[in-house]
This record gives C-alpha cells, sequence and structure tokens, in this order.
C-alpha cells in the first residue's frame, strides 16, 4: 500500500475541511506548488490533487493544476469537476497519470463506461460515501445509491481503481470507516484507495492489512499529527 499526500485547491490555496464541510476550512496554505515539492522531497511517490472550486462550481484553479503537473516528479492524480470529455481530455493532456471522476461518472454509468473504454487504466471512479450512501456535487448533493450499487452497474469497466472517501470522518482525524473499506475491498474488482480520517500509523497498518492498495491522506500530514518521513519511508510503494 502507497500513501499519497492530498493538494486540495481552492480559491489559490491548498486546504484542508473538516467532515465534507466548506464552512469547516481548518488548513489555508500558499503556494500549493511548492506544497508539492516538499511532499515529493518528504519521499512519497505519487501525489492526489484535486480542485475544490471546480467540484463546486465556484470556479476552478486549472492553471494551477497544469504548474503542479508540470513541475511534479512523481506521478499525480487528479480530480474536481470532472464531467465532460473535454476536462477529462485536458487533464490528460496537460500530464496528469489519472483523472478521478466522481459526480458524472456515479449519475451517468454509460458515460463512465465509454470513457473508460477510450482511456483504459487512466480513469479512477471517486465514490464520497456518508454513512453509507453516495454524496456528489462537491458532497452537496445526498443520494438513495450505495456503494454496491454504483459498482454493479460499472462491473467490468477498465478503471484504475475505486477511491473511497468516507466523508463523514473527513479531517477528523479520528480513525478510518474500516467497515465501508473492508466491504469495498471485497466489492471491487479494481484496487481501492481509502481516504477519510486516518489519525494513527495503526490506521494506515489496518487498510494495508484489509487489502487496499493506497491511501490518501491530509489533515494528519498538514497539522503534523503523523511525521512524514516515517509514513513515506512504510507506505511509499
Amino acid at each position: 500500500m502507497i500513501a499519497i499526500p492530498a493538494i486540495d485547491l481552492r480559491d489559490r490555496h491548498c486546504v484542508q475541511l473538516v467532515g465534507g464541510d466548506y464552512d469547516s476550512e481548518s488548513v489555508r496554505l500558499d503556494d500549493p506548488v511548492e506544497i508539492a515539492r516538499r511532499w515529493t522531497a518528504a519521499g512519497f511517490t505519487r501525489l492526489h490533487v484535486v480542485d475544490l472550486d471546480a467540484a463546486t462550481g465556484r470556479g476552478d484553479n486549472r492553471d494551477l493544476v497544469r504548474d503542479v503537473l508540470r513541475q511534479s516528479a512523481v506521478p499525480v492524480q487528479v480530480g474536481g469537476g470532472v464531467r465532460d470529455e473535454q476536462a477529462l481530455g485536458s487533464l490528460l493532456e496537460d500530464g496528469a497519470d489519472n483523472v478521478i471522476v466522481g459526480t458524472r461518472g456515479i449519475e451517468d454509468p454509460s458515460w463512465l463506461l465509454e470513457q473508460a473504454s477510450l482511456a483504459p487504466g487512466r480513469i479512477i471512479l471517486a465514490a464520497d460515501v456518508r454513512e453509507r450512501l453516495i454524496v456528489s456535487n462537491g458532497w452537496r448533493a445526498h443520494t438513495a445509491l450505495r456503494l454496491e450499487d454504483v459498482l454493479a452497474e460499472l462491473a467490468g469497466a477498465p478503471l484504475a481503481g475505486l477511491l473511497v472517501t468516507a466523508v463523514h470522518m473527513e479531517g477528523k482525524m479520528e480513525g478510518t470507516d474500516l467497515p465501508l473499506i473492508e466491504d469495498a475491498v471485497l466489492s471491487s474488482s479494481w484496487p481501492v484507495i481509502a481516504s477519510g480520517g486516518v489519525g494513527s500509523m495503526q490506521d494506515l497498518r489496518n487498510l494495508a492489512d484489509c487489502g487496499v492498495s493506497a491511501v490518501v491522506l491530509g489533515m494528519s500530514l498538514y497539522t503534523q499529527a503523523l511525521d512524514a518521513r516515517v509514513i513515506a519511508e512504510e507506505f511509499a510503494r
């Protein structure tokens, strides 16, 4: 299992939110490009970039995303507001190793199946889950969909992976929703990337033990609750 630092972009800053609430921003840092360099220098071998403004329809940070991609020495997976072919194709052309698709893929599985066939192994499906139900549109819209419903619709799609975020645990560092992630690993035919709630090295080891291929880290790194170099050494590959 590898650990992947999150670089969440909002108003051209690198931020961290608590519990998926845009009014609960607890970290705001300048110069996301320099932050990307910092995580690479610490030993991490991949980065996770999300444009929160694009995800919520409040604008975008596309030029900043391009800067991160252009200057990154490691592969980068990028998401946030990717809801049409143009946005997806542009990110791949700009150098994203993988593109993360959430809302459009959840709401329109046939579209995602088509895009995955055109770019096999390049798209990661993001499933944001709050109390076992999928949320979309930047965590603002609630659905009646469960994760297993979505996976059944997309069976056989040549996706690169499944990113499962426990939104209700996001940014709290109180531990992961391990039962949710365990179910995702059992149900998914793709590698599972976990996100939300990691606050200790034991949380990371628990995820590794249940078969997760990667974990996205945010608050625990930005608050230095966990030592970045120690994590990168144990979970770099």
